[in-house]
């Protein structure tokens, strides 16, 4: 399933993403939450139900995609928890000196924006750049869980764009600065559920800015797989549902990275993964084109 959070009216629900339409969960049963991490919260029961739901849809509750906002699947996850390095070509790393462990930093909630909404360039920065990452999006709660038990942990994936501020970033030895002005976590379109990705480490992922390609890698590539990422992170913190993970970024391609050339206004930046759909967002300046 593709898993939505949209705002119709004034008022925030989940549905599932049914190609130019939405199925609005609300309509289905008043027995389910609004809240996507309250959703996922249910576990099975949640599901199932809305599998029923698909199988007897009814016109009722459906909504037009185009008269819906949609937001981030997750639009306030509690932990924002990123992986740097974790492509073997990335930042010069070459596949004999592969990282022992992973790299982790977090970026903060005002950074989560949706599909279709602006990349506000801070008058702070002039070198914004971007990231293409498939993230996982925590199902149950996980502490100190093996890589075994860490697969039953994800709910699913979503496109996630890891917008960083370079000056900023360079900065320090600690990221998160450059990595948390507001606007710099795009997510989406949907939520998509385990089930649909049978195998995470085969997609195809593609960063156009204006059509032009920037960054193409499979996530096969990936060092760190999400079980080991997520078994990993919980012997230190407990994973609570609707916590994500973004798991790295790809270098960009060459022509791209001897460019030197970072977001402008007017900019439109896509992200496509294969199974997950495609993550569009403009640039802006401080809000205005």
């Amino acid at each position: 399933m593709r898993l939505v959070t949209f705002r119709h009216e004034n008022h925030e629900r989940i549905g599932v993403q049914l190609q130019s339409r939405i199925l609005d969960l609300s309509r289905v049963s008043a027995e389910l939450p609004v809240d996507m991490k309250a959703f996922l919260s249910l576990g099975e029961s949640a599901l199932a139900q809305t599998h029923e739901a698909l199988a007897s849809v009814k016109d009722g509750w459906l909504l037009a995609e185009s008269d819906v906002t949609l937001l981030a699947p997750i639009p306030r996850p509690d932990k924002i928890l990123c992986i740097g390095h974790n492509y073997a070509g990335h930042i010069g790393i070459g596949k004999t000196e592969l990282p022992e462990y992973p790299n982790l930093f977090s970026k903060t909630v005002n950074t989560i924006t949706g599909p279709n909404q602006p990349i506000v360039i801070p008058t702070a920065s002039v070198q914004v750049d971007f990231e293409a990452e498939l993230m996982a999006v925590i199902g149950t709660r996980a502490y100190q869980v093996t890589e075994e038990e860490a697969e039953s942990c994800i709910a699913g994936y979503t496109i996630f764009n890891d917008v960083s501020a370079r000056d900023y970033q360079k900065r320090t030895s600690q990221w998160m600065l450059g990595k948390s002005f507001d606007t710099f976590g795009p997510m989406g379109q949907a939520l998509v559920t385990k089930d649909e990705v049978p195998d995470p480490y085969t997609l195809d992922l593609e960063l156009t800015v204006n059509g032009v390609p920037q960054q193409r890698v499979n996530t096969r590539d990936m060092i760190f797989p999400v079980p080991y990422l997520i078994s990993y992170i919980s012997q230190v913190m407990t994973l609570e549902v609707g916590d994500v993970i973004a798991t790295g970024t790809p270098s960009k391609l060459p022509e791209a990275a001897a460019q030197k050339r970072f977001l402008r206004a007017g900019d439109v930046v896509e992200i496509r993964i294969e199974r997950l759909g495609t993550l569009r967002n403009m640039v802006v300046v401080n809000g205005k084109r």
